[in-house]
This record gives C-alpha cells, structure tokens and sequence, in this order.
C-alpha cells in the first residue's frame, strides 16, 4: 500500500503491530465472555435469567478479566493513535519497531501478570514508548 509520505516499511510494522494488539483485544473479550459463563456471573438480569443465575457485578474472578480488558482499551487505542502520527515524523525503522516492539510484549506480559495477581510493573514500559512516541510527534509537528 503506498501512503505517499510514509514508507511502506514503518507502513508495515504499524500494521502488523497494530494488528496483533487488535486481535488481543478481541481475544480479551472472549476471555471475559468465558469467565463469565465459565463462573455463571453475568452483569444483566436477562443474560442471568438464561443461565439460572444472578446479577453479580463483583466477582473477582470475572471482574479480573473485565478490568484486564478495560486496562488494554485504555492503553491501546491510544497507542493506535499515537502510532499512526509517528510513522508520519519518518522515523528509523529501528527506532520505530523498537517502540512497537516494547509496547506489544509489555501489553501481553502486563495482561498475564494481572490476570494471575502478579506485581505488574510491565505497563511502565507501555507509558514510556507512549510516551516518547506523543513527544516525538509533538516536537515534529510544532
């Protein structure tokens, strides 16, 4: 795909990155749908109903699965866009598939951590290649 003013390499890795955290967040919902009918815990009284069940809105092993989720939402779509304006600055290759490299792993490692109880320090590496990606773009388009 030729998008002009942007190279068809930092093109590619934002794809192919971008991709995969896009599937983790399907797969995160999945996970939480399981937990759910895994644990019989359901937020409404109609999914409830169908199972024989109750409302239960704080059960902790469903709720660590929602929260997990929401922790990625809230990391990732950002991260999209953020991501996408970087490629736009032109940066290294190197530079830029270390970025997306870092993130993706500190997501998936910061998940799995979170969903068994662990101290899960991994998302600072997450905030700092937000971090250094919004800087980059802000100083490249002031």
């Amino acid at each position: 795909m030729d998008m002009g003013f942007v190279s068809e390499d930092l093109w590619n890795l934002y794809g192919f990155y971008g991709s995969i955290l896009a599937l983790k967040l399907a797969m995160m919902w999945v996970l939480t749908v399981r937990a759910r009918f895994a644990h019989k815990v359901f937020a409404n009284p109609e999914d409830a109903a169908k199972t024989g069940s109750t409302v239960n809105l704080n059960d902790d092993r469903v709720e660590r699965t929602r929260r997990a989720h929401l922790n990625d939402m809230e990391n990732i779509i950002p991260f999209l866009f953020l991501a996408f304006l970087y490629i736009t600055t032109s940066p290294s290759i190197f530079v830029a598939a270390n970025h997306f490299r870092i993130f993706t792993a500190s997501r998936f490692i910061h998940t799995i951590c979170y969903l068994l109880g662990l101290p899960r320090l991994a998302f600072i590496f997450g905030v700092a290649v937000n971090v250094s990606m919004a800087v980059q773009c802000i100083i490249y388009f002031m």
